[in-house]
């Protein structure tokens, strides 16, 4: 009996399938060691068996307008700029590519979104998964761990809390040594890229 080869996608997409697992931020995270502390906070906290990172910032804009541009995933290449492509698999999964600085190759990840609604609070959580649709390109670094979510709280009509929290693993070549510093400029990016969107 001949037994025919394996392509080289379809042994990554198995090992992919065996690694990846529904990994969200603990809720009990509160020993941060901070990188930033002024109109936008930044930390980071190891837990389990990853490197959690956070940034914190309260912008001038009512709710509803922070609430639509995080749920336009479709858009998220005109709003953070380091994001070079999205494609939505399903309304809730969704393919990200991000550029990396030279000399870094890129990273990509796909991820489920659940959105909820606790007391005054908008949720939006996400985690790494598996979907036959998602794209694989060999120039791409797979975050197979990829999560974290978006949690929104308004202060008042014009002021909204913004907490973002993500997963810092980059796996490839990334070096230990330049992680915090990445997790700084990621949570710098994020927060300032979208004050500048709501002020559009």
């Amino acid at each position: 009996m001949k037994i025919r080869p394996f392509n080289d996608l379809y042994i990554i997409a198995f090992f992919s399938i065996c690694l990846a697992g529904v990994i969200l931020p603990p809720d009990n995270l509160e020993n941060w060691e901070i990188l930033k502390d002024d109109k936008i906070w930044i930390g980071w906290e190891h837990s389990g068996e990853f490197d959690w990172c956070r940034a914190k910032s309260t912008l001038e804009a009512p709710i509803s307008d922070i609430r639509r541009i995080i749920e336009d995933k479709v858009n998220y290449p005109d709003i953070f700029k380091r994001i070079e492509t999205t494609k939505m698999i399903t309304d809730e999964i969704v393919y990200i590519a991000l550029d990396m600085p030279f000399p870094f190759a890129g990273r990509d990840y796909v991820v489920k979104y659940i959105q909820e609604k606790v007391d005054d609070e908008f949720i939006y959580r996400f985690y790494a998964i598996i979907h036959p649709e998602a794209p694989l390109y060999s120039k791409y670094v797979r975050l197979i761990h990829a999560s974290g979510g978006w949690r929104l709280k308004s202060l008042d009509s014009t002021k909204t809390e913004i907490t973002y929290t993500w997963n810092g693993e980059l796996l490839g070549d990334f070096p230990n040594w330049a992680l915090t510093r990445a997790w700084k400029q990621q949570g710098m990016e994020v927060m300032t890229w979208l004050e500048e969107a709501v002020e559009k």
